[in-house]
C-alpha cells in the first residue's frame, strides 16, 4: 500500500475543524468513558479503531 498525503508534517492532520470538533463536550465525555491512564497508544487506537468500526455506518 502506498500512500499519498499532502502534507508531510504530522501536525497538520490533528488539527480541529467543524467538521471533526474533538473539543465538544459529548466527544471528550466519550473519550474518558473509552481511554484510560494506564492505556498505551496501541490499546487506545485499538480501542478507537473498535467503537468507530462497530458504531458508525460505513461502505
Amino acid at each position: 500500500m502506498h500512500l499519498i498525503t499532502a502534507s508531510d508534517h504530522l501536525s497538520d492532520y490533528l488539527v480541529e475543524t467543524n467538521t471533526i470538533n474533538y473539543s465538544d463536550r459529548l466527544i471528550q465525555k466519550k473519550a474518558e468513558e473509552l481511554f484510560h491512564p494506564n492505556q498505551n497508544e496501541i490499546e487506545k487506537a485499538k480501542i478507537a479503531f473498535e467503537f468507530v468500526r462497530d458504531h458508525f455506518a460505513h461502505s
